[in-house]
């Protein structure tokens, strides 16, 4: 023993600092003294020595003890002498031994510890040092509680260790762990099952968290073991009647819940299902409705949907190995279950419903399977789908304008029906059909008097049908005769008898969805349209009481308008005249709350554009229409861009930012009426929309918050170049001139996409604007890659890295447009790109401009990058004679030798530019382009791409 005395060797001072109340100081030494014992070959031995003796009665300094004991064991086990394994095993007994003499446990926290402890021991020295682990513990603790709880901790942490899947393990641990169980099931497993039994007899009565814990190391343990051992008379029926205590019987049911889950033969689980079935259907579980305990149902309800997906799992084996008989036999247990899934499925509680779906959905896929069904079956269909249409329907404490977790639950419980209800409408859609319709009928006849929940249900399943019987592109209403003519009743009797009206919002949002869900039904029947564009407009729709309604309304008309726009030509001026208000720029200094948000004004800005663009009224007419429509944005921009430029306090400039931000935002919207520039033209609308340019642009100049102003006018400027084409270029060097001013690197990021748009669209036409903007660009990028930042700071590296990608990309937009001669024109370009895109990462430089020839590059230039270059970057170094001084001969003569004449480049040629290469000072290499300019563009740009790799190769980044 490393001490003689533990009070005089331990730190005393240092233990202070384990209380969670201690000072920062104590803290900080009781840290540091952890690390010590830790690293110490032997100091950790007080630790051991303190709870073998039990010498400390503080819970924090045994638990510190049992962290100390732990890291030995885990990291350092194989470093410890034969004397100090046995310290930690002796230690681990004499501490257990202690338990047993103390009147109270433990707290649970250091039990469970000591408990990973004991495991971890195990795990490292069963199949070796200590194969009477297992005999060891049981002989000491005898039934003593305190004993057999550690015990039990101990099993369920071993399981952790061993078995648990959800814990990653590497091939090595993978490997033991398989030897464990493997010699677990030949040494002792016999012997734990038999302790298990002991206990849950017991203690069944005196103690029943234990047997509790017990019942849980059962269903742990019974995937791996031998089901004999615990699928028996004895035990099953041990476990029966701990169904009818009130303590036990929820761990019980998980218990037998996992062993009807071991894997076996299907005709030995169908067996041994029913066996248990018939079990409990005697002891009077299967009456459902006469047990109050829903807490116990829940976990019921599991188990029979365990037993039931079971069966069919047998069921599906045996089918497929062509097994009639017991496929028959295996059928018929799955069917009678179905009068007990039933029960659970239409419980008024949702947990216990919800844990039976997973059978019911398994069962109706038998069903789907069979060639032709049965009356019952047909009949358990039926009852399924009434049990659905139940469970759907809200209960009276949904708080629909405040949506919590429980809300949040019934949604995702709302799911699981949905996927029921469409696995029926895969069994019988004519049922499903039929029962649909005859719910709904009944239903919209009373819906002025039914309550809220069933006129909402009613109206969703006419809506889930939509997704439950398929049709291409929505087209329910051709097709199906009879499908085609259920639903167009329905559809007719939903937009007509006033149910749009009903004062409930979550009906009010059915009804929307609904109707824009079949919005193909209008094209047949369009005389329905006025109703329902009403229902849209007024306080059923837009101006309902609920923001959630109006929010979803207007996304909703959106989608209505863009599909039936063309039927709308009557009413396209009364529709702008009633939407008016809502398309007005709210100030931040009116104080009034609009009727909608930002986000749905821009699908009503975007539906006003396409009801214009769309109409039939002359050009004359829409262009008016569309300055009426874009000019209050217009003047409304200009009055807050001025208070903006004159406000000094950040809130208030922030609030004016926005509101000009959605300004642009909206007009910007309204574009995505046209699809180019002739649709523009047709309807005389190019002049409204360089009317904003005009009017945003001086936007880009304001001084204060830059980040938010630039971002949308950069986001109308790519709408206009979509839109108007040539007609933004005037407005182009202006925008970009303010846009590459004291810019950040997300500034850049975002502007790069712009240039990169007008050079792909425009090309040569852009040439002369782009030879102007390119210098300044490249500048001001790498004028942001220079600047210094934290090195933790990963925002702020991300950032860059994202900026190194745009400009990349940038440069292979413009030599894959043919404009080579833009960087060829450029003084100091070559000095730019090689000396500063050195600092850069090589994969950047591999990835984006080494494909930047484009379809007119050099021929064989990817070739020579992915074949030659990127190969020699990770097996050159490899090669014991490599030399990272002697990288410019290794270049030099693979391209004079090899490449450069493979792509018939003149010897004069090749011989002049390896000279060049080889020169050390890169002005020769910079003059030498200059000079040589009737060397063709695509040489120049891969002269520079060699010289960034070889210059890349000489820093040591490859």
């Amino acid at each position: 023993m490393a001490c003689q005395s533990v009070a005089a060797v331990m730190d005393e001072q240092a233990l202070l600092g384990l209380n969670p109340n201690a000072d920062a100081r104590y803290r900080q030494r009781a840290m540091a003294y952890f690390e010590q014992l830790k690293e110490s070959q032997d100091a950790w031995e007080v630790c051991a020595e303190a709870l073998a003796k039990g010498i400390y009665n503080d819970d924090h300094v045994k638990f510190f003890c049992f962290q100390v004991l732990e890291h030995q064991i885990k990291f350092r086990h194989a470093g410890l002498s034969a004397v100090q394994q046995q310290l930690i095993r002796e230690t681990l007994m004499k501490w257990l031994q202690c338990q047993l003499m103390n009147n109270q446990p433990e707290k649970p926290f250091i039990r469970n510890k000591a408990a990973q402890v004991f495991a971890l021991t195990f795990v490292m020295e069963y199949l070796t040092l200590w194969p009477k682990f297992f005999f060891d513990i049981l002989s000491l603790v005898g039934l003593n509680p305190h004993g057999v709880d550690i015990y039990l901790r101990t099993l369920m942490a071993i399981d952790a260790e061993v078995v648990d899947r959800d814990i990653l393990h590497s091939p090595e641990e993978t490997r033991r762990n398989t030897l464990i169980k493997d010699g677990m099931r030949e040494q002792c497993i016999p012997h734990l099952v038999e302790s298990w039994f002991q206990i849950l007899q017991t203690y069944q009565q005196s103690h029943p968290e234990l047997t509790c814990q017990c019942l849980e190391v059962v269903g742990a343990y019974v995937s791996w073991i031998d089901l004999n051992l615990i699928a028996n008379d004895r035990f099953v029926n041990l476990l029966l009647s701990q169904m009818s205590v009130e303590e036990l019987r929820e761990e019980a049911c998980d218990c037998l819940f996992e062993i009807i889950n071991k894997g076996m033969d299907p005709v030995d689980k169908t067996k041994l299902v029913e066996s248990l079935c018939q079990v409990l259907q005697s002891a009077g579980f299967f009456n459902v409705e006469q047990e109050e305990d829903v807490d116990f149902l829940a976990k019921f309800s599991r188990l029979v949907n365990g037993m039931g997906q079971s069966l069919v799992l047998s069921w599906t084996k045996l089918a497929k190995a062509g097994n009639v008989k017991d496929a028959a036999e295996t059928l018929q247990a799955v069917e009678a279950k179905v009068p007990l899934l039933l029960q659970l499925l239409v419980h008024e509680d949702d947990d216990i419903s919800a844990n039976i779906v997973g059978f019911c959905y398994e069962y109706l896929h038998v069903l789907k399977q069979l060639p032709q069904l049965t009356d019952q079956q047909k009949t358990n269909i039926e009852a399924v789908m009434l049990a659905v249409m139940k469970k759907l329907t809200y209960d009276d404490e949904y708080n629909f304008e405040n949506e919590g977790e429980d809300e949040a639950m019934f949604v995702e419980y709302r799911k699981q029906l949905k996927m029921l209800l469409d696995r029926l409408a895969q069994v019988s859609p004519e049922l499903l059909l039929e029962a649909v319709r005859r719910v709904f009928t009944n239903t919209m006849q009373n819906w002025q008097t039914a309550p809220f929940m069933e006129v909402e249900v009613a109206i969703r399943l006419l809506y889930m049908l939509g997704e439950a019987l398929p049709a291409s592109h929505g087209a329910h209403f051709s097709g199906d005769t009879a499908k085609t003519s259920a639903l167009q009743d329905m559809m007719r009797t939903l937009v007509s008898c006033g149910v749009s009206s009903y004062q409930h919002s979550s009906v009010s949002l059915e009804f929307f969805e609904t109707v824009v869900r079949y919005d193909k039904f209008f094209i047949v029947e369009p005389q329905h349209i006025p109703n329902v564009l009403m229902a849209f407009l007024d306080q059923r729709g837009l101006r309902h009481n609920s923001p959630k309604v109006r929010s979803r309304v207007a996304y909703l008309f959106s989608r209505f308008v863009k599909t039936l726009h063309k039927h709308m030509n009557a009413f396209i001026e009364d529709i702008l005249t009633r939407i008016q208000d809502l398309l007005e720029l709210a100030p931040p200094e009116n104080g009034f709350l609009a009727m909608l948000t930002s986000d749905d004004q821009l699908f009503m800005f975007e539906t006003a554009g396409v009801l214009i663009v769309n109409s039939e009224c002359p050009a004359e007419r829409k262009q008016a229409l569309m300055r009426s429509l874009l000019l209050p944005l217009m003047d409304v921009f200009r009055l807050l861009l001025a208070k903006l430029l004159q406000e000094t306090e950040e809130e208030r400039q922030a609030s004016l930012a926005d509101c000009l931000s959605h300004a642009v935002g909206f007009a910007s919207r309204t574009s995505k009426a046209f699809s180019n520039k002739q649709t523009v033209k047709q309807c005389g609308c190019t002049e409204v929309y360089r009317d904003c340019m005009q009017t945003f642009l001086p936007a880009l100049s304001c001084p204060v918050q830059r980040g938010v102003l630039r971002s949308s006018v950069r986001s109308f400027l790519h709408r206009m170049i979509i839109c108007l084409e040539e007609e933004v270029l005037p407005f182009v060097p202006a925008a970009s001139e303010h846009m590459l001013k004291d810019c950040e690197a997300k500034d850049l990021q975002e502007f790069i996409p712009l240039i990169s748009q007008i050079t792909a669209k425009f090309k040569r036409q852009v040439s002369p604007f782009l030879q102007q903007v390119f210098m300044p660009l490249v500048l001001a990028i790498f004028e942001v890659l220079a600047r210094p930042a934290e090195d933790n700071d990963q925002a702020a590296a991300l950032e860059k890295q994202m900026l190194r990608r745009s400009y990349f990309t940038f440069i292979q937009t413009v030599t894959g447009s043919g404009m080579n001669e833009v960087m060829a024109n450029q003084g100091d370009l070559f000095d730019v790109l090689v000396f500063r895109s050195r600092k850069h990462r090589a994969q950047d430089l591999l990835h984006h401009p080494l494909q930047a020839g484009g379809k007119d590059g050099m021929v064989g230039f990817p070739d020579f990058i992915y074949k030659h270059i990127v190969p020699a970057c990770f097996l050159a170094p490899l090669k014991p004679t490599f030399d990272l001084s002697d990288a410019q001969t290794v270049l030099v003569s693979f391209c004079t030798r090899e490449y450069l004449p493979s792509l018939q480049v003149s010897p004069e040629i090749s011989q002049e530019l390896c000279q060049v290469i080889q020169q050390p000072d890169i002005k020769v290499l910079k003059n030498y382009i200059k000079v040589r300019k009737s060397v063709r563009l695509n040489c120049i740009i891969f002269i520079q791409n060699v010289a960034l790799i070889y210059f890349y190769w000489m820093d040591g980044w490859f």
